[in-house]
């Protein structure tokens, strides 16, 4: 009876497992909207271009990858790295970027509409001329980021010439 207990517990352990690796990420898998790539490391990609709306890139990695003019709207890239990343002109709107390091990002000219950038990093980030209207930033670290021209949370005020780390 023991045995037999032991064995079942096995199988259903194992059955588990087989439902936790299909729910897994397909790092291979082509750029396309709702694609899941969390986890993944997709570093210096060129990602121009592309519809990646309503993707799940959680905890994955993108640093030098370039995503110009890539629609990332209504994403989940909880704890993404972007890292020396160019996203000029790229949607990131509604997304959620809860803890995201965009560290040395070009983020000119994107739009960051309410978007969700809690506790997020851009220590020498470039922002200039980017819309952050509606977007929850607090916690951010935004202390050496260049506003210069940024359409601020309030979606009515534009920093000023020269903005680094607030907007003036």
């Amino acid at each position: 009876m023991m045995r037999l207990r032991f064995f079942l517990a096995a199988v259903a352990a194992l059955g588990f497992f087989h439902v936790a690796v299909d729910a897994r990420a397909d790092c291979a898998e082509s750029p396309a909207p709702r694609v899941n790539w969390s986890r993944c490391l997709i570093d210096g990609r060129d990602l121009s271009d592309r519809d990646l709306s309503q993707a799940r890139i959680a905890e994955a990695s993108f640093q030098r990858g370039i995503l110009v003019k890539t629609n990332l709207s209504g994403v989940n890239g909880y704890r993404t790295k972007f890292i020396s990343a160019d996203l000029s002109g790229a949607v990131l709107d509604d997304a959620s970027f809860i803890e995201a390091d965009f560290t040395k990002a070009n983020l000119s000219d994107a739009s960051l509409k309410n978007a969700d950038l809690r506790r997020a990093r851009f220590f020498q980030a470039d922002l200039r001329n980017a819309d952050l209207s509606g977007a929850r930033t607090m916690g951010a670290d935004l202390g050496t980021a260049n506003l210069s021209g940024v359409l601020w949370t309030d979606g009515k005020r534009r920093c000023a010439e020269g903005s680094v780390g607030q907007c003036n």
